[in-house]
């Protein structure tokens, strides 16, 4: 296989990582210039902002108004530690896990809280079945995986008369499918993925029968302060008007409101969503065309639009993970494509976020330069 030439056009911004992720393209600092630093933030102006936070992201999110909503510390992570320790124990325990965040998560249950959980795992690349799911059991799942590029097809799967609460971990979905909110009785996201928002916030979103655990049932398990959602008179509502339990970043919270701006700006959810179809799509054109790459999920209908996995194929060096490296620093060090690698603890090969805060335009760009990191490296054998 000869070496082609290098691409004659570089994607403008080749900032392809899957978290944090790529800012709106219209964002520069002065975005920022609003932010009230140095201030509490449960002055009246603080408190403003996180409350228009909360509002923006049920607006855009279409989250119903019995919903409740809470910017919660530590990320997506804190978000789906909050809900685990708080509101586990009362049902038998259903884990499914087929990437290494759902993997994470099954640790936390069966490992900390010490509950002997049914787990449902699927290799990267598969889902687990599906429909051997107990909904009587409360279920922990993520929506996306972020580090196999495997999602779930849609929500069909979760029954409306379930007796058991569903823990979704959407962080890379969100804002880029549209989630069933009567399916969800916990959602959780970080903005720093899904909208390219400053780290360190995550979001927890609680349906009413989510609420209703929480005032009716006390975990056995002693709770750290941060994770605690009730007090003495049950449920802790400031949480969800504002209220966040540590100390936030206004200026990440600043950032998120443009993000949310921008979103509206773009169409609002649809817009969202069609954005990041177009740009998997533009990955979906250039693998249909070459038998030496493919997506990591098996299944179609199961493919991310938002943490594209691809894998290599060629029977050279398929699963060789130095190659796979040697192909993302490549495109690294031409400054056309940055954290592209496969997560540490998936199959060797290439993650590409397609979300919506990427330009079409840049996919279409890099596609190219793949190629070429590809020949060049096969070359180099």
């Amino acid at each position: 296989m000869s070496i082609i030439a290098k691409p004659a056009t570089r994607p403008v911004n080749p900032r392809f990582s899957s978290g944090p992720c790529a800012k709106p393209p219209t964002w520069t600092t002065e975005a920022l210039a609003g932010a009230p630093l140095g201030r509490s933030h449960r002055s009246g102006v603080g408190r403003g902002r996180l409350e228009a936070a909360i509002d923006a992201t049920r607006e855009v999110l279409g989250v119903p108004g019995d919903y409740r909503i809470g910017i919660v510390p530590a990320s997506d992570t804190g978000a789906v530690e909050m809900a685990l320790w708080s509101l586990l124990g009362a049902r038998p325990v259903e884990m499914l896990a087929w990437e290494s965040f759902g993997k994470g998560w099954v640790t936390d249950v069966t490992g900390q809280l010490k509950l002997d959980a049914t787990v449902h795992e699927a290799p990267y690349g598969r889902l687990p079945d599906l429909a051997a799911v107990n909904f009587d059991n409360d279920v922990v799942f993520t929506w996306n995986g972020t580090t196999s590029g495997v999602r779930v097809p849609g929500g069909d799967f979760i029954p409306d008369t379930r007796a058991g609460l569903t823990i979704c971990d959407a962080t890379s979905a969100a804002f880029a499918v549209d989630l069933p909110w009567d399916k969800l009785d916990v959602t959780t996201f970080s903005w720093q993925k899904v909208l390219g928002g400053e780290a360190a916030h995550g979001v927890l979103i609680l349906g009413p029968r989510a609420a209703r655990r929480l005032e009716t049932y006390t975990p056995p398990w002693p709770l750290p302060k941060i994770f605690r959602l009730t007090g003495k008179d049950g449920l802790i509502e400031d949480i969800f008007r504002g209220g966040t339990i540590n100390t936030p970043s206004m200026l990440a919270v600043e950032d998120y409101l443009f993000a949310l701006d921008w979103a509206q700006s773009v169409g609002g959810l649809p817009g969202l969503i069609a954005r990041a179809d177009a740009n998997a799509a533009v990955i979906a054109d250039f693998v249909r065309g070459r038998d030496w790459i493919d997506f990591l999920a098996e299944v179609p209908d199961t493919r991310s639009n938002t943490s594209v996995c691809l894998k290599f194929t060629d029977p050279r060096i398929a699963g060789d993970a130095a190659f796979a490296r040697a192909v993302a620093r490549r495109l690294e060090q031409e400054g056309v494509a940055h954290d592209i690698g496969a997560y540490r603890d998936a199959p060797a090969g290439l993650r590409i976020w397609c979300g919506a805060t990427i330009e079409v335009s840049d996919l279409a760009a890099l596609t190219p330069w793949i190629e070429w990191a590809f020949r060049a490296e096969i070359a180099a054998l």
